[in-house]
C-alpha cells in the first residue's frame, strides 16, 4: 500500500516538540517530564511503523477513533483538554491550514500521553519503591498502541491502559452517577437541625424530616417504595431511620438512624464535591501497580478499613473486612506504601521506637521512677540483654542511646496478642491491641503510625492460609498468653496502604470518608481540579 510522503524521524521529533509546547488547559503548558516522555514514545512509534501516517488519510475513521478515545478521558476523571482534544478536532476539520503530518503526529502524541496517564496517573505517586515481586507484567504504551492499530482495536485502548482492578471500574461507574446527580439535583442547600429535645421517637412528625427524606432519596438510601409507605412526609418513620443508617454506614458515621449534626453535615456535602473525591480516587488507584494474582491485604487509611482477599480465587467471595486504627493526623500519620508481610509474631514484645522513647518514655520516667515496672516494660541493651538499672542509670542510658525500652508480652502490651510484620524502613506494621474499645470510635487516627486491626485472629488465619496446621482453634490458642512465637509465611503477602476518601464497595455502594490527613486539597491542586 502506498502512503503519502511523511517526515523523517528527526523532523517527527521537532514537530512533536512544537506541538506539545502549545498551551493546553487554562493556558498551562505540559510539564517537561511529560513532554520528554511523550516525545520519546512518539519517535519510537513512528520508527517502528516505518515513519508512515497512522491516523490520517483514507476516510478519516482512524482519526475519529482517536478523538473519541481522547474524549473518553472524561469518564476516567481526566480532562480531555489536557490532550488538546478541541484543538485536534479543529485541525482535522481544517487540515489544509495545519498539514496532515502535523495532525498525525499530534494525534499520536495525545493518545500516548493519555495511555500513560491512564496507566500510572498524572501526578507521580507518593509510594516508595514498589517490590518487583508483587508487580504484574510491564505496560508499554507504544506497543499497546501498535497492537491496537494492527488489530483495529483503538476504541478498547482506554480500558486496556486503565487499572484492571474491579475497584477502579466500580469507582468509574460511581463517578458517572454522581456527575449525573450533580447536574440534575440543582442547588444543594445545607439542612437545618431538627428541632427536638432528646432522642427522636419513631412515628412522630418533626420539622426538617421532609428535607432529610428528599436528600436520602436523591442519594439512593431511601427508595421510592419505602418513602411512599409513610403518608405524612414529616414523620420520622422506621423506613427513614433505616435509610439514615444506610447513609451513616456509607459515610463512616455512628449508625444510630438519627439525623444528628454529623449526619446532616455529611448530607449537606454537594455532589460536585463527591465528584472531586471520586476523581482523586481514580488518580490514586492509577498509582498502584498491576498486582500479581494471589492474596492481598489492603488498608484504606481515611476510611479506617482493612480488606483481605485472594485475587486469584473466587471473584464472588466476600473479602475479609474489619475496622482499623491508623496514625494520628496531628503527629504520626501512617504513610502510604506497599509492603510485604513476611511473618507473624504471637505474644510479641513491643520494641519502643526511639522517637517515642525521646518524646514520651524519658519524660515519664523522669517523673516516675516506677514507670517501666508499672507498664510491664524493661530496659534492654543494644545487644538484647535485660538491664537492671536504677532511675539515674536508666535515664542516662536511654538518653545516650546505649539502651532501649521494650514492653513484655501480656495483657497490657500495646501490640496485643499478634504482630503482622512487613519489614520496612519506616517500621510500620499491623498488630492487634489491648485497647479494643477504641474501634467503636468514629474517628480512629489514634496510633503512632502502625495499624491496629479489629479482628486479629481472623486476619492471622487468612495470612497463614493453612487450615491443617493453623485452623481457627490453633490460631486462637497461639494468641493466649505465653512465650513469643514467630511464624514465617510460606509466601510474602502484599500489604497495600492507600489513601482514598471515596470508594465503591462490591455492592455498588459509594463510601465516603473524611480527609483526615488533608491530602485531597494538595492532589486536587496538582490536577488543577476546581
Amino acid at each position: 500500500m502506498n502512503h503519502p510522503p511523511f517526515p523523517s524521524a528527526g523532523r517527527i521529533v521537532l514537530l512533536l516538540l512544537l506541538l506539545l509546547l502549545l498551551p493546553a488547559r487554562g493556558g498551562a503548558t505540559h510539564d517537561t517530564q511529560h513532554t520528554q516522555a511523550t516525545q520519546t514514545m512518539v519517535a519510537r512509534l513512528y520508527e517502528a511503523e516505518g515513519n508512515r501516517p497512522l491516523w490520517t488519510g483514507g476516510d478519516g475513521r482512524r482519526a475519529r477513533q482517536a478523538l473519541r478515545l481522547l474524549r473518553e478521558a472524561h469518564a476516567h476523571g481526566l480532562d480531555p483538554s489536557d490532550y488538546r482534544l478541541e484543538a485536534l478536532s479543529d485541525q482535522l476539520d481544517h487540515p489544509e491550514a495545519h498539514g496532515m503530518e502535523r495532525i498525525d503526529i499530534a494525534l499520536s502524541g495525545a493518545v500516548l500521553h493519555l495511555l500513560t496517564d491512564l496507566h500510572v496517573g498524572r501526578v507521580r505517586p507518593a509510594f516508595s519503591a514498589i517490590p518487583a515481586s508483587v508487580q504484574g507484567p510491564p505496560f508499554d504504551p507504544v506497543e499497546q498502541l501498535r497492537h491496537a492499530l494492527d488489530q483495529d482495536r483503538v476504541p478498547q485502548l482506554a480500558d486496556a491502559a486503565a487499572p484492571r482492578m474491579p475497584l477502579y471500574r466500580r469507582v468509574k461507574t460511581t463517578l458517572a452517577e454522581y456527575r449525573a446527580l450533580a447536574q440534575s439535583a440543582g442547588q444543594w442547600l445545607p439542612l437545618r437541625a431538627l428541632p427536638h429535645h432528646g432522642k427522636l421517637i419513631l412515628g412522630r412528625a418533626y420539622e426538617g424530616i421532609p428535607a432529610v427524606r428528599r436528600r436520602l432519596m436523591l442519594l439512593g438510601d431511601l427508595t421510592d417504595a419505602d418513602a411512599a409507605a409513610t403518608g405524612d412526609q414529616a414523620v420520622y418513620s422506621a423506613a427513614v431511620a433505616q435509610a439514615v443508617k444506610r447513609f451513616q454506614s456509607r459515610h463512616g458515621l455512628a449508625e444510630n438512624g438519627e439525623p444528628g449534626p454529623a449526619t446532616l453535615a455529611a448530607l449537606a456535602v454537594p455532589p460536585a464535591q463527591r465528584v472531586r473525591q471520586l476523581i482523586l480516587t481514580l488518580e490514586r488507584l492509577r498509582w498502584l501497580p498491576p498486582m500479581r494474582p494471589g492474596r492481598i491485604v489492603a488498608v484504606n487509611l481515611p476510611a479506617y478499613r482493612l480488606w483481605a482477599f485472594d485475587s486469584a480465587g473466587d471473584s464472588k467471595a466476600e473479602p475479609l473486612e474489619m475496622r482499623v486504627i491508623v496514625g494520628a493526623a496531628a503527629r504520626t500519620p501512617t504513610p502510604v506504601f506497599i509492603g510485604q508481610m513476611r511473618y507473624l509474631e504471637f505474644n510479641p514484645y513491643w520494641n519502643v521506637p526511639r522517637s517515642i522513647e525521646r518524646v514520651e518514655i524519658i519524660p515519664k520516667l523522669a517523673r516516675d521512677p516506677a514507670y517501666l515496672k508499672n507498664n510491664a516494660m524493661e530496659l534492654v541493651s543494644n545487644g538484647g540483654q535485660v538491664l537492671a538499672a536504677g532511675q539515674a542509670a536508666s535515664l542516662a542510658a536511654l538518653r545516650a542511646g546505649t539502651a532501649r525500652v521494650r514492653q513484655r508480652p501480656g495483657p497490657h502490651n500495646v501490640l496485643g496478642a499478634v504482630k503482622f510484620a512487613m519489614p520496612n524502613p519506616m517500621n510500620i506494621y499491623l498488630h492487634s491491641t489491648s485497647a479494643g474499645e477504641l474501634f467503636s470510635r468514629e474517628r480512629r487516627d489514634l496510633s503512632h503510625g502502625c495499624i491496629r486491626v479489629e479482628r486479629p485472629a481472623d486476619l492471622a488465619e487468612f495470612v497463614l492460609a493453612d487450615p491443617l496446621q493453623w485452623d481457627r482453634q490453633r490460631v486462637r490458642a497461639a494468641m493466649q498468653a505465653g512465650a513469643t512465637r514467630t511464624v514465617r509465611l510460606g509466601e510474602a503477602i502484599p500489604v497495600v496502604l492507600f489513601y482514598a476518601t471515596a470508594v465503591t464497595d462490591r455492592r455498588g455502594r459509594a463510601l465516603f470518608a473524611d480527609d483526615i490527613y488533608r491530602r485531597d486539597l494538595k492532589l486536587a491542586q496538582a490536577l488543577h481540579l476546581p
